[in-house]
């Protein structure tokens, strides 16, 4: 009955989370914040984490009772993600785990969505759709590993949202991305962009740039509205990954689809892929909402299910990895 703490740091939100036997018994979380129109360098990421990750990680024991001792390992995100954000994460990770003189469990980040996820919800074996600001993926488990049958094959489906955000000068509090689909609710005309799907893989970049060339003469013009800009972004892009996704189900018969990362709080593309879903007769798992968020806690569980299959790690091979790609990882937890 492993207990762990799971540190998560790969951009610009910083966590701690206990989890103890699938139990999550504390998820704390800091996010870092830029004026509206900016975006979140490496640098002062970096400093907003290495400033907050003590004290999340003193309130994670406190919420969940426990002191260092009571631990069983320290689990850190590895990668993907952003380098210096990383870095402070993995040493703090290193300097606890050798300060308590506990096990460290580098854990890739996309497999951390993925196993809080599967924990979460009543889908044990199923499609899913990785949906974040730096990763856009679906992914099926096969002899030991999580397949990426398709991708982005340039941007995220976040990046992209936030781009937009960017570009109309939106709040980046709570997020950029929750706010474009607040204004997209309010969207009345559909602007044409293009579409991008390959097989099962999507491409962002020519959507996007058309936007951004077309938005200053459509704000002008009084053609579109932002609201506008905002639904038509989401309608095009969801579209694309509700379609890349139907091609996934109907690829591996499956009868779930989990929902994780970020996005994948956005209840209008739960709708699609929940219609979409239905009329395949599959059922659509999209993970709590307190956990599609990057979370300490996520960490935790993924770190819990490596140590209980012998996985740890060495300090000697404890950096961090920006590009670690999610079939990288030998899931030797799983049947």
């Amino acid at each position: 009955m492993p207990t762990v703490l799971g540190l998560e740091g790969s951009a610009n939100k910083v966590g701690a989370g206990v989890v103890r036997d699938g139990v999550i018994l504390s998820n704390r979380r800091a996010t870092y914040v830029t004026p509206p129109g900016h975006g979140f360098a490496p640098g002062p990421t970096a400093r907003h984490h290495r400033g907050a990750l003590l004290g999340l990680v003193a309130a994670a024991l406190s919420d969940a009772g426990l002191r260092p001792q009571h631990l069983d390992a320290v689990a850190f995100t590895r990668g993907p993600g952003m380098g210096a954000p990383l870095a402070v994460v993995a040493a703090v990770a290193r300097t606890l785990a050798q300060l308590w003189r506990l096990p460290l469990v580098g854990v890739n980040h996309c497999v951390g969505h993925i196993e809080m996820g599967r924990l979460l919800g009543p889908a044990p074996d199923p499609l899913v759709l990785y949906v974040s600001g730096g990763n856009t993926q679906v992914i099926a488990y096969a002899r030991r590993r999580y397949r990426i049958l398709g991708e982005t094959l340039d941007m995220a489906v976040g990046n992209c949202l936030d781009r937009l955000a960017r570009l109309l000068q939106l709040p980046n509090d709570p997020s950029p991305g929750y706010n474009v689909e607040l204004l997209a609710r309010r969207g009345r005309r559909l602007v044409p962009l293009p579409y991008g799907v390959k097989g099962l893989d999507v491409t962002f970049s020519g959507l996007l740039s058309h936007l951004q060339a077309a938005a200053p003469r459509l704000l002008a013009s009084g053609e579109a509205t932002p609201e506008d800009l905002c639904l038509s972004l989401q309608e095009t892009a969801f579209a694309m990954l509700t379609e890349v996704t139907e091609r996934g189900l109907a690829l591996t018969g499956s009868a779930h689809l989990l929902l994780v990362g970020g996005v994948a709080c956005n209840r209008r593309l739960q709708e699609m892929l929940r219609a979409m879903c239905r009329a395949r007769g599959a059922e659509l798992c999209p993970t709590d909402e307190r956990y599609c968020v990057d979370n300490g806690a996520m960490i935790a569980q993924a770190g819990g299910e490596m140590l209980r299959a012998g996985q740890t790690t060495e300090l000697s091979q404890s950096g961090i990895t920006q590009r670690y790609r999610t079939d990288e990882v030998e899931v030797t937890w799983r049947e």
